[in-house]
């Protein structure tokens, strides 16, 4: 089964659900769906992603392909 598959089970599964699984499938995802991770709590680096992502939407930065970065990633490893 697709994941996209089981998320519209899911959906039609929740949206008819009585509240007792609902508040039970909630203390599930809630626990590890809110854990944020060190790196979304820095203001900074996130206003350069930020930054970054509009210089490439505008084309002020052009970036760089994933199969450009992996060739490079993968020849560092070499040395």
């Amino acid at each position: 089964m697709t994941t996209a598959i089981m998320r519209q089970k899911m959906y039609e599964y929740i949206k008819f659900a009585d509240a007792k699984k609902i508040k039970a499938m909630y203390t599930i995802i809630a626990d590890d769906g809110n854990n944020l991770t060190p790196w979304q709590e820095d203001s900074k680096l996130l206003e350069k992603v930020v930054r970054t992502d509009a210089d490439m939407e505008s084309g002020k930065d052009e970036g760089i392909v994933w199969g450009k970065a992996k060739k490079q990633l993968l020849s560092r490893g070499k040395k």
